[in-house]
């Protein structure tokens, strides 16, 4: 077996985060996103149609698409809830305090895309007290987000 150095924490996390995308039911964009505490993972999360309601790419079309929506608009025509906001919801709420989200995402047709959260997410990820956003930029550079909580 050739030797070979073991990844960082962030990187192994962000890592996890690009192979849970690959679940990711958008045609436009595949995010995942890992919540770790202590090197232990709490949950996970990929954006994609809400429990109960058709995929995109199971009907093989993306309203968004359809109407030339710029990213970050119109989220109300989108039946998507975000990898982030999978995560929390799937996460325990004790668990996730003081804890890192990591996010990484990509374009349907491969390309790296910005991992970082949105406004909705972000109040969403401070209410979790999650503490820190680790995600990879549109050109996979590692970027940081610390959130202060208080009880």
């Amino acid at each position: 077996m050739k030797n070979q150095t073991r990844p960082a924490w962030d990187e192994y996390f962000l890592d996890l985060a690009q192979l849970v995308a690959r679940r990711s039911t958008c045609l436009r964009r595949n995010y995942g996103a890992v919540i770790v505490k202590d090197n232990i993972i709490v949950s996970t999360g990929y954006n994609g149609a809400a429990r109960g309601e058709p995929n995109c790419i199971d009907i093989g079309e993306c309203v968004r698409e359809r109407y030339n929506v710029p990213k970050g608009e119109r989220y109300e025509l989108c039946m998507a809830v975000h990898a982030e906001q999978n995560a929390i919801i799937a996460g325990d709420p004790v668990k996730m305090q003081g804890a890192t989200i990591y996010i990484s995402g990509y374009e349907f047709a491969g390309e790296q895309a910005s991992g970082e959260p949105c406004l909705l997410c972000r109040r969403m990820i401070k209410n979790a007290m999650i503490k820190r956003v680790a995600y990879l930029d549109e050109n996979g550079k590692k970027k940081n987000i610390r959130f202060e909580t208080s009880e």
